[in-house]
């Protein structure tokens, strides 16, 4: 009767140790729905990411900004920029270097010590543009409108050309040219700048 008993007693620890088992299965699958959430929240963030990276870096070049002022930070470096409207604009320290700037408007902007730096400015209308300081060496200024253009200490070292360019009031107080270019320039020379109030042909000092 003990031996019956005993094992009557095995018999029923084992049933309910076995019955009181958690079940690993059922946990495991509650939780993998989970998991993949994760990770598909994670993949669509990482592509968004990706899309807005690639939209940065995917802009034409003539729009992306760099510098200061309205137009400051507009990559203008190395673009062909031909009649483009500046008019009004404040462009100071702009880099224009090697742009092609035919016809571009530059009416009333201000340009100081802005590069122009073998640059086509050929028929650019910078009347009216505060233009100290800026550098034109190289520059082809050929036909451009500089009617009351102040350009005092603006550098023009090099090969730049002001043929057929109009400068009726523009002022070239300290500004570097070779004997050359004073020669044609004190000849189209008149008008005083309404800005410096000085006489063109005088801060050329024309004979």
């Amino acid at each position: 009767m003990a031996i019956l008993n005993i094992s009557s007693v095995i018999c029923s620890t084992t049933t309910t140790t076995t019955t009181s088992l958690p079940k690993p299965t059922l946990s495991l699958y509650s939780s993998q729905p989970k998991n993949n959430l994760t990770l598909t929240e994670s993949l669509t963030k990482t592509s968004l990411l990706a899309l807005v990276s690639a939209s940065i870096f995917l802009v034409d070049p003539a729009h992306a900004f760099r510098g200061g002022g309205p137009y400051g930070q507009e990559v203008t470096r190395g673009q062909d920029l031909s009649g483009k409207d500046f008019s009004g604009k404040t462009l100071i320290k702009q880099d224009f270097k090697t742009s092609i700037l035919r016809q571009a408007n530059f009416k009333g902007a201000k340009l100081l010590g802005a590069s122009f730096f073998d640059s086509d400015l050929t028929a650019a209308d910078l009347t009216d543009a505060d233009l100290r300081g800026a550098d034109f060496s190289l520059a082809n200024l050929a036909k451009a409108n500089l009617t009351n253009a102040n350009l005092e200490g603006a550098l023009t070292t090099g090969n730049t050309s002001f043929k057929g360019a109009i400068i009726t009031g523009a002022d070239f107080t300290d500004v570097p040219l070779r004997d050359d270019q004073k020669v044609y320039l004190c000849k189209v020379a008149d008008g005083v700048n309404p800005t410096t109030g000085n006489a063109t042909r005088e801060t050329l000092l024309c004979d």
